[in-house]
């Protein structure tokens, strides 16, 4: 079994993948592939067929292969895919990653919308590859996770490159879990704070969460919820949570540990462990490759990273034909 193959195949079952590579081709080639290129119409034979080498022109660590025989398919190319490496595979500048064979009009349609997506989600992949090095320190546990910073329609992709370069999936969207953030609370204090016209100075923190997550269960979607998270900004409201008295950290499985301090969530982490609760910590805001070391060592679970794709940049790799 190949996990990342199996990974893609379960983010392919929903349809969104073939919906995005089927925009692609319209924006191409015009909606539904009626207008084609007319270039290569113009300018190519049909009986003229070549072979052509998709390099990585730097450094890579590889993703969006999966993609491409697909695309190949959506585009009515005549044209086949050989693949030299795999999704996930670090390779150096200069690698034949794989070689389009077929009618060379059609291969040369289909070009630009290969190499966009390879270079794009490998940027990504390649990027958190090094994040997830950068993590490996001693007494560190973590797992990276990205975040639903990514590009609108590119999500379920984007989130395969980074599995590709080692990191893991957090919520794919707001479907499939909860997470109650600083806003949430922010609303829910508010409108506490004035029930039926009086103003009333007390919160609890506690106790509204226990009431959300119970909410929560009750309109989970039939396939269920992946997790129940709690934002906090302050280790006040961890402690809060942590001393709630149930001994289940008001019924969350995560709390998120919001613009904390290396040094905050090391005491997060102590005091988790103090309370003899076994819900996991996040650490999530101001995380850089440079600091992220600092904040693996705390020991705390996960550490979620939106510059796993908002900030990766697409890397170089061309199609040269084949000699």
């Amino acid at each position: 079994m190949n996990p990342l193959s199996d990974y893609y195949a379960s983010l392919h079952s929903a349809g969104l993948i073939s919906r995005l590579l089927e925009l692609a081709r319209d924006e191409d080639l015009g909606t539904g592939g009626q207008g084609g290129d007319v270039t290569g119409k113009a300018f190519l034979p049909g009986y003229i067929r070549g072979r052509f080498s998709i390099v990585a022109r730097t450094q890579a660590t590889l993703s969006g292969l999966a993609c491409i025989d697909e695309l190949l398919h959506t585009f009515q190319a005549d044209a086949d895919v050989k693949l030299n490496c795999a999704d996930g595979d670090s390779v150096p500048a200069g690698t034949t990653v794989a070689v389009l064979s077929g009618r060379t009009r059609d291969v040369l349609s289909v070009e630009r919308t290969v190499l966009n997506l390879v270079s794009r989600l490998s940027g990504i992949a390649t990027i958190t590859a090094s994040y997830v090095a950068a993590a490996k320190v001693p007494g560190a546990k973590a797992q990276i996770l990205d975040t639903r910073k990514t590009t609108p329609g590119l999500r379920q992709l984007e989130k395969y490159a980074v599995r590709c370069g080692g990191g893991y999936s957090h919520r794919m969207g707001l479907f499939d879990a909860v997470l109650i953030k600083d806003n949430h609370l922010a609303g829910l204090a508010g409108a506490a704070a004035h029930i039926d016209g009086a103003v009333h100075n007390t919160f609890d923190l506690a106790e509204e969460v226990r009431r959300a997550v119970k909410s929560a269960r009750d309109h989970a979607p039939r396939a269920g919820l992946k997790f129940i998270e709690l934002e906090v900004d302050s280790l006040s409201q961890l402690a809060e949570v942590l001393g709630s008295g149930d001994g289940t950290s008001c019924g969350v499985h995560i709390i998120l540990l919001d613009n904390m301090t290396p040094e905050q969530i090391a005491q997060a982490v102590a005091m988790r462990d103090a309370a003899q609760q076994r819900v996991m910590l996040e650490a999530s805001g101001g995380i850089t490759l440079a600091n992220l070391p600092r904040y693996a060592a705390t020991g705390v679970d996960r550490i979620s990273i939106g510059a796993l794709t908002h900030q990766a940049v697409s890397l170089d790799f061309g199609l040269d034909a084949a000699r």
